[in-house]
């Protein structure tokens, strides 16, 4: 199994990860008005998250207004916050997991062998959890793509990736590099059956029963 160092720096970039993952979902940047065309207005800047939309004035004004309906809201929306929520439950369970299994842990000390099969289901989640995010955020991504090269969409109404998807992106990366130092996992080879040898004795000796 792996070394305690490495157990605590995937951990410590899991935890980092997870606590990006909760920020990108509740933050509202998810897609920002683009500055495209011959009109262009920067008085106002238009943002759209996963739970809300904004918009900020050029004075430092800012207001706010959450979603009215979940039925109204697009496929891509819907199934984004699925995605995030679902990654941010898997990471306090991988969390909650990986500490059990930690050799810096007190848990479980005297069943090595569970502990280390433990900390090894916490790496996998952990990674399960990220994947989960990085699907997210990337749907969400490729949607705004696809609208902004579309030629039917109004140059007024064309958006860019926000800080969010960053946000989201790098978070899930490091969850899942933190979750694959935690399920480094490498199996004692077994040496068999104990050979025994015949004890040597030195030359005329003799042996007593």
């Amino acid at each position: 199994m792996a070394n305690a160092g490495v157990q605590l720096l995937g951990f410590i970039l899991a935890l980092i990860g997870c606590f990006g993952v909760i920020a990108a979902t509740i933050m509202v940047q998810w897609k920002a008005s683009a500055y495209v065309g011959d009109n262009i207005i920067t008085a106002q800047a238009m943002y759209e998250g996963l739970w809300q939309t904004c918009a900020s004035q050029s004075t430092g004004q800012v207001q706010c207004k959450v979603y009215d309906s979940l039925l109204q809201l697009p496929g891509n929306v819907q199934g984004t916050r699925g995605l995030m929520v679902s990654s941010i439950v898997l990471c306090f369970i991988s969390i909650l997991v990986a500490v059990m299994g930690m050799k810096c842990t007190t848990v479980m000390s005297d069943s090595p062998e569970l502990k280390d099969k433990v900390a090894l289901s916490g790496g996998i989640i952990f990674i399960l959890a990220g994947l989960l995010a990085l699907a997210g955020t990337s749907w969400f991504g490729s949607n705004i793509a696809k609208e902004f090269y579309n030629p039917f969409t109004p140059t007024n109404s064309r958006y860019e990736f926000g800080s969010a998807l960053y946000v989201g992106w790098a978070s899930a990366i490091l969850v899942i590099i933190g979750g694959a130092f935690l399920s480094c996992h490498c199996p004692k080879q077994d040496a068999g059956p104990a050979q025994r040898y015949p004890q040597s004795h030195p030359a005329g000796g003799k042996n007593y029963v």
